[in-house]
């Protein structure tokens, strides 16, 4: 590796460093509440559940009651979920439903599978066993217990946690606002007409739906040509009341690039060769209080740079404490012999027998290749595969949101 570049795991760890959180804290609503990052960890009021209650519909009982199968019991009473029954005479069952508490002086539930009725009694054709089909007080939740911790992205699972035990409301930071601009007087936006060496901004709705995903308010300042002094004017007005700016393409050092001189003159840049593939030039630095990272051109490049480094410096920029992708060990249904002296992300698909397959066109212009795949195959620097190695993949599921 040239000793010039950062290792992918230098910059990512450089970049969090640069991380300042968003502080502000949000009461929102728990229904809306999904995808935000909680602020404060929470506990619960009540155990859960609050009392004894039966598993399944069937009879409560003593299970002393039943020496055998085929015992017949009197029904003494019928409790529906959300009534609560009388204490149980010895000797008799009460009729009882899911989730609905469990009678003083009974002990187990038998389902009514296992029960016959006749009439005013039931033949119990089960011997119970004490605490059967009884979920019992606080065995999901104890009271006072933790159940959401500070820095969890609140997922569907998450709010619904939180409303079984009455939480109305949840404090939220604040989302994070990034402004978002392209550069280059080639784009073109889609509807328009293709002149002479004009192309299509693809970028544009690339990392405004990837940052959306993130739960983000984005705010699009455009296209801006290949000019300093309007690239510097978009600067000012996008680092106003942002805490991001990012752009795509225009912080090499062409003369056509104005995009670094314009940061190095309305705050600091440090421009990173990383050794990953695709994405090797990412820019970072910040511009009137605002962080500035600037991606490479090319559409899979940024899609990758996004994902891997961007997606963490934003998530951590939330407040979220684990900024990691999920991955997994995957059978390799490829050869590939001839590795990157850098670490190589290859666009990949998990097949339906477990293993994992490439993409036919690894080029960093081939955008149709990271709708093909569901994931990335990840390969480190020098490294070959040889089909059935296990190779590391991370699946979209845990890049794009």
């Amino acid at each position: 590796m040239n000793a010039s570049m950062l290792s992918f795991d230098e910059a990512h760890d450089k970049l969090l460093a640069f991380v300042r959180p968003v502080r502000e804290i949000e009461q929102v609503d728990t229904f809306i509440a999904s995808g935000r990052v909680l602020a404060v960890a929470q506990h619960s009021s009540l155990a859960q559940p609050p009392m004894d209650n039966s598993a399944m519909d069937g009879y409560a009982l003593r299970a002393a009651d039943v020496p055998q199968p085929g015992t017949r019991l009197p029904v003494s009473q019928r409790i529906p979920a959300g009534s609560v029954g009388h204490p149980l005479a010895a000797g008799t069952a009460a009729r009882i439903f899911t989730g609905a508490p469990l009678p003083p002086g009974a002990d187990a539930v038998v389902m009514q599978e296992l029960c016959e009725a006749d009439g005013d009694t039931v033949i119990v054709n089960h011997r119970p066993r004490v605490g059967e089909a009884v979920r019992r007080e606080g065995e999901d939740i104890a009271l006072g217990a933790e159940i959401l911790p500070a820095g969890l992205r609140l997922t569907p699972q998450a709010i619904a946690l939180a409303a079984s035990v009455g939480l109305a409301q949840l404090p939220v930071h604040r989302r994070v606002k990034v402004a978002l601009f392209s550069t280059g007087s080639e784009l073109v936006m889609p509807g328009e007409a293709l002149p002479p060496g004009g192309i299509y901004n693809s970028n544009r709705f690339l990392l405004n739906a990837l940052l959306a995903g993130l739960g983000c308010e984005v705010a699009d300042f455009g296209i801006v040509a290949d000019d300093l002094a309007a690239t510097r004017e978009v600067l000012r007005r996008a680092a106003q009341g942002h805490d991001l700016i990012l752009t795509s393409g225009g912080v090499s050092v062409g003369e056509e690039d104005h995009v670094k001189p314009a940061v190095e003159a309305e705050g600091s840049l440090d421009m990173w060769k990383i050794a990953m593939k695709p994405g090797k030039p990412l820019a970072y630095g910040r511009v009137h209080g605002a962080a500035f990272i600037g991606l490479p051109g090319n559409p899979v490049s940024s899609f990758v740079t996004f994902v891997m480094l961007v997606r963490p410096f934003v998530l951590a920029t939330q407040g979220v404490a684990d900024v990691a992708p999920a991955s997994l060990a995957l059978r390799a249904d490829f050869d590939w012999p001839q590795p990157d002296r850098r670490r190589e992300f290859l666009r990949a698909r998990m097949n339906v027998d477990g293993g994992v397959e490439l993409f036919g066109n690894q080029g960093s212009a081939a955008l149709n290749s990271t709708v093909w795949a569901n994931g990335l195959v990840d390969i480190p620097a020098g490294q070959a595969v040889v089909r059935g190695d296990a190779v590391r993949f991370l699946p979209y599921a845990g890049l794009l949101n």
